[in-house]
């Protein structure tokens, strides 16, 4: 488990985009101390009331000057944008952070470690650089011990990146938590992994070893768990990231599914690749499974953020009428619904466990 950290974080005219969801997810569920935001565009207003879903305060500012008067230990860099590269307009402030000995946390493709200025800079400083995408050292090939797991494994898919699979997981943990039931959020990116203090992010790894990370994460569940909840990534119809969607179906060898939805999309962003019905999406999912190891989806996440709560509610009810299973959301409307719903199903798995 990592150390407790107090950071700054960096979105520099992101923080209300979706690419701001490292910075999202840190601020809402992450266990570390947010010291302020640097976003010029906000500076002098709070986060909780820019973004209020968020739940969580810290004053923003403009300049990291600025964001040392609230004592931070660690920039952050608050985005994940396609690519993974480091913004220009990030640089100023990241030197200046190392310049003042501030650990720099990144999550991004582009490392800190492979920036000569950066290296520089921290060399002269001491300060620590940090890429958080980096994966451990002698992942092996998948073995299938995974298929062993004592703990029922249930796996986020979805129909495109960024549609809430790491909020709902966490939720979904909270839920069971709070139940007295017996879970754990596993983590396989970069935010998830800065917010459980442990993980595999598994798109940095090379290909022939995803789905042995994934079982490495699913071997790795403390044994006094009975549920392993697994942060999905991707999706199947993403033409980019499907590959790492199918490395984590067939690594973490799931149980189950909790397919995962946005209201506001009908097709993949930046890709235009139009979505199928809900119920193709499931389908699709429990053949790709049925050779190796079926599993069957038993739930829907219905991300319902860009929606009033009338209409929420009547998108759930809809997702719902259209595959017949328990549907909610569990971001805007609490995960003991559907929590429930997965312990049932739990039940009814070969392993069954959560039968008391």
């Amino acid at each position: 488990m990592m150390p407790v950290r107090r950071y700054a974080i960096l979105t520099e005219g992101q923080l209300l985009d979706r690419r701001a969801k490292t910075a999202h997810g840190v601020i809402q569920y992450g266990r570390d101390e947010i010291a302020a935001v640097i976003d010029a565009e906000y500076a002098g207003k709070d986060v909780r009331d820019v973004l209020p879903r968020l739940q969580r305060s810290a004053p923003i500012v403009a300049t990291l000057a600025q964001a040392l008067a609230y004592k931070p230990t660690s920039l952050l860099l608050g985005v994940a944008n396609q690519g993974g590269f480091i913004p220009q307009a990030f640089r100023p402030h990241i030197l200046a952070a190392i310049d003042a000995g501030l650990e720099i946390v990144s999550g991004l493709h582009q490392l800190l470690r492979d920036d000569p200025e950066f290296v520089a800079r921290a060399t002269a400083s001491g300060a620590r650089l940090w890429d958080v995408r980096v994966p451990p050292e002698g992942i092996p090939l998948f073995s299938g011990a995974a298929y062993q797991a004592r703990q029922v494994v249930v796996l986020a898919v979805g129909s495109d990146c960024a549609v809430g699979k790491k909020s709902v997981m966490i939720e979904l943990d909270r839920a069971a938590r709070a139940a007295g039931d017996r879970s754990e959020f596993v983590a396989t990116g970069q935010t998830g992994t800065l917010i459980a203090g442990k993980g595999i992010v598994v798109d940095r790894v090379i290909s022939d070893f995803i789905t042995g990370a994934a079982e490495q994460l699913v071997l790795g569940v403390s044994p006094d768990a009975d549920v392993a909840l697994v942060e999905g990534q991707g999706s199947l119809w993403h033409p980019a990231y499907a590959p790492v969607t199918l490395g984590l179906l067939f690594g973490c060898a799931p149980d189950l599914l909790v397919m995962c939805i946005d209201t506001a999309r009908t097709e993949v962003e930046e890709y235009g690749v139009a979505l199928p019905p809900l119920s193709e999406m499931i389908r699709m999912h429990e053949a790709l499974l049925a050779p190796i190891k079926p599993a069957r989806v038993a739930a829907v996440a219905v991300n319902t953020s860009s929606l009033p709560d009338d209409r929420a509610r009547a998108a759930i009810a809809n997702a719902h009428a259209a595959c017949g299973l328990p549907a909610d959301d569990v971001v805007r409307f609490g995960g003991a619904r559907l929590w429930r719903a997965l312990r049932e199903a739990a039940r009814e798995t070969p392993k069954r466990r959560l039968d008391a």
